[in-house]
């Protein structure tokens, strides 16, 4: 028996991975999150399957239903929405699963930072803009913040932040993030990415507060970044004709002169 932990994606059921469907579709048990994990993607689920909305349950009840399962010796399909690298609670379920010895997997998703930029269809790293993303989020009910992790020492770095489960501290980011990207920054929020209900609010930092409106919350994602609004940028070495790589040497005097994949 093996519990599979399975990150089922930001929304929209066509972005569960295709090892994500095949481990539901085998496994007797399932368990998801059903506030963020569409209906849709339990239809992998084998006939007969239990399957349980872990919503209302605590962390108790639902070891309870994966220790029932391990009784039983059937996999358990373990669904939370997006990635489970970040924000799941996956951490809190695998101490307890080690304590009882009890196997388990992890099989990646689709982040809602990445389903986000590509509802923007925005590249968050852009040459000579921002070549790095910080993922975080602001103290909440459910998790307070490191005293060393805020938006002051993060926006210090100029990189593109990716604000999850902020949408209701929305007044207090745009103040602690205005002395360091400027009243003008670009900043995208965008509320249940993938979903057919997707919606987008693109503005500045000083503006978005009143560009929002209303019916905007828990699910959404704030971006901000100059990165988000810049169309002047480098462009990449990468592609740079002269631009010396392993896969075309520009010169004989190239260490890459003279390789193939097979050489050692």
């Amino acid at each position: 028996m093996t519990v599979h932990f399975i990150g089922a994606g930001p929304g929209s059921p066509d972005l569960l991975t295709l090892r994500g469907r095949d481990i539901i579709a085998a496994s007797p048990v399932c368990l998801y999150a059903g506030s963020l994990v569409p209906e849709a993607v339990l239809s992998h689920c084998p006939p007969g399957a239990r399957i349980v909305n872990t919503a209302p349950l605590d962390l108790d009840a639902i070891m309870a239903e994966i220790s029932a399962a391990h009784d039983k010796g059937q996999d358990v399909a373990r669904l939370h929405s997006g990635d489970l690298s970040v924000w799941s609670a996956m951490g809190e379920q695998i101490r307890r699963l080690n304590a009882l010895c009890i196997p388990y997997t992890v099989t990646p998703g689709v982040p809602s930072f990445a389903a986000a930029a590509a509802a923007l269809g925005a590249e968050l790293t852009l040459p000579g803009v921002a070549q790095s993303v910080v993922l975080t989020r602001t103290s909440g009910r459910a998790s307070s913040m490191p005293p060393s992790e805020t938006l002051a020492a993060f926006g210090a770095t100029g990189a593109t932040l990716a604000l999850h489960l902020s949408i209701q501290n929305l007044s207090r980011v745009t103040a602690e993030l205005i002395p360091h990207y400027g009243a003008d920054c670009p900043v995208a929020v965008v509320w249940r990415a993938s979903w057919p209900d997707e919606r987008i609010v693109r503005a500045t930092l000083a503006t978005i507060e009143v560009e929002i409106g209303q019916g905007i919350e828990r699910t959404a994602l704030i971006l901000v970044g100059h990165a988000l609004g810049s169309g002047d940028f480098q462009e990449s070495r990468l592609y740079a004709p002269d631009y010396d790589r392993r896969y075309r040497p520009q010169s004989v005097a190239s260490p890459w002169a003279g390789w193939s994949e097979g050489d050692d």
